[in-house]
């Protein structure tokens, strides 16, 4: 039953941040799949004896490709693949359920935050026995390997009954369909105080989560509205759809408007929240109020101790290099370890493999922490909860009074999206070239007291990373420019703008901003670069 199929190279099978990403039409092309994915068999080696994870968020053409990687692991000699019903599983369920199986490794079909659909994005992502992304140096030997792929194995088989729970034979791998929700469950069940939640509700407080017609709702359904007694109809868009009901799935003010108008209204729940494609995004409100995922990462640090799982006691905290600093200041204050990374949630592994850090965060609204190895939407939205039900404080009140603690990082990320490449990457190397020139110099009123490229050293495996430019100024406040690894086509231009004060606590994020933004594009030279004298997306 197994085919050997000549093949073709593709020249674009690079992986980004968190997996391969594609426009679905590029995908649809002739063994686009099968290439990928053999070159990942091809670089693991020998796959007899091991175990995978499969899943994906309901996206346009996850059915046909899970089935593909079904009989391309049989093929490859895989001994078992443990699969989500109907091919669903979000990513943190994904990482947790490789973990819980000493699985060697898993497959979650999704480009995250992308939109989804025939005209949409697909994308791929593989995890390591770790239960996260891989580190670079693997993805380069796959990437390599996808130019010299000429031949890939399958199984030509009739496709898998995914529907059914419980184990079958297909050609010689053991398949075990399993439901997707119940071991998530059980895990957040382990980590909050679900009776304190629960009584939350039953004192008449609301929610309204947003699933954003993609893999979180089936997982929200189950735990806020079943299990915790959240009103009928807290979640909505709680149906997973192929093209996400042409929903953009990103959690942020822009494309969770449905969400964001409902919160700023009259008819606003006392608690608003979202998450993205795949469920390891989410995003925060109160009525009339929104949470930065900086200042969320750095509340949640806070109030560790209200948390049963953690409350006696966290290793540390680390950061995206773009996050604010606002965490910085609950880690010195804590007394516990602090790290700034790249971004991409693999620096964060290390970390808490040597049990450096319990909690995590991105600037691009993803939280989490040491139950797992990937951000997880779900986990930051019950950390809310739970802290809202042990203070009795409303998502402002929280908010404000940590300001009154620690002051105020005013942030905002500016995206310049779909710049050609070329384009972008010239823009970031002369930029490069020109920081040195910088430090002394003031600026719009601001003086800079340094600028560079952002290097990490990892603690754990002594690499060393260059990601993104920043500059520095006296009074703390901050430019980062990066270039993103999550579009499917051109290049996104991130510049994020941060101005901290510890007296001015009240004051519009973009006044605050003004001259720090006239700064970045000017020293960028992005209008002139772009032609874009505005971002297209603001966060």
């Amino acid at each position: 039953m197994i085919k050997t199929v000549a093949t073709t190279p593709y020249t674009d099978q690079k992986m980004g941040t968190a997996g391969l990403r594609r426009k679905s039409q590029t995908v649809l092309q002739p063994n686009y799949v099968e290439n990928f994915m053999q070159s990942i068999f091809n670089v693991i080696g020998d796959l007899k004896g091991k175990t995978f994870v499969v899943g994906g968020d309901g996206r346009f053409y996850n059915d046909t490709a899970i089935q593909k990687i079904i009989k391309m692991a049989a093929a490859n000699g895989a001994a078992k693949l443990i699969v989500g019903q109907n091919g669903f599983m979000s990513t943190p369920a994904g990482s947790n359920v490789i973990l819980k199986n000493k699985a060697d490794g898993g497959f979650i079909l999704s480009a995250s935050h992308n939109p989804g659909g025939k005209s949409g994005d697909f994308g791929i992502k593989y995890s390591n026995a770790s239960g996260g992304q891989i580190p670079s140096s693997v993805s380069d030997k796959i990437y390599q390997e996808t130019l010299n792929v000429k031949e890939y194995k399958i199984c030509d088989i009739e496709d898998v009954d995914l529907s059914r729970l419980g184990t079958q034979e297909v050609c010689g791998m053991q398949i075990e369909v399993i439901d997707p929700v119940k071991d998530y469950v059980e895990m957040m069940q382990q980590i909050f105080d679900f009776a304190a939640i629960r009584r939350l509700f039953e004192n008449g407080f609301t929610m309204r989560f947003d699933a954003m017609n993609a893999v979180t709702g089936p997982y929200a359904r189950k735990i806020f509205e079943e299990l915790l007694g959240a009103p009928e109809g807290s979640v909505v868009n709680d149906t997973p759809l192929p093209d996400f009901g042409g929903l953009h799935p990103d959690p942020n003010m822009v494309y969770a408007k449905e969400l964001v108008d409902f919160m700023f209204s009259d008819k606003a729940a006392d608690f608003g929240a979202a998450n993205d494609g795949d469920g390891d995004r989410n995003m925060i409100l109160g009525p009339g109020f929104f949470v930065t995922p900086s200042d969320s990462l750095a509340i949640i640090t806070d109030n560790f101790n209200l948390i049963p799982a953690y409350k006696n006691g966290i290793y540390g905290v680390a950061k995206s290099a773009a996050t604010s600093t606002a965490v910085a200041r609950v880690a010195q204050t804590h007394g516990i370890g602090y790290y700034e990374v790249p971004t991409g949630w693999k620096y964060f592994v290390n970390l808490m493999d040597s049990k450096r850090i319990t909690f995590c965060g991105e600037e691009s609204f993803g939280t989490g922490s040491s139950h797992i190895r990937e951000k997880d939407g779900i986990w930051a939205v019950l950390f809310w909860l739970n802290i809202i039900a042990a203070t009795g404080k409303s998502v402002e009140q929280i908010t404000r009074e940590h300001w009154q603690k620690y002051g105020r990082s005013y942030y905002v990320r500016f995206d310049f999206e779909g710049v050609d490449t070329a384009v972008a990457d010239k823009l970031m190397a002369d930029l490069e070239a020109r920081l040195p020139e910088l430090p002394g110099q003031t600026l719009e009123g601001f003086t800079v007291s340094d600028a560079g490229a952002f290097v990490y050293n990892d603690p754990v495996d002594h690499s060393s990373t260059k990601n993104g430019l920043i500059i520095r100024f006296a009074d703390g406040s901050r430019i980062v420019y990066r270039l993103s690894g999550t579009g499917s086509s051109g290049a996104t231009i991130r510049v994020y703008l941060e101005r901290y004060s510890k007296t001015d606590l009240n004051d519009d994020p973009l006044k605050m901003l003004t001259e720090i933004f006239k700064i970045a594009m000017a020293v960028a030279e992005i209008p002139e670069r772009t032609g874009k004298h505005q971002a297209d997306v603001v966060t």
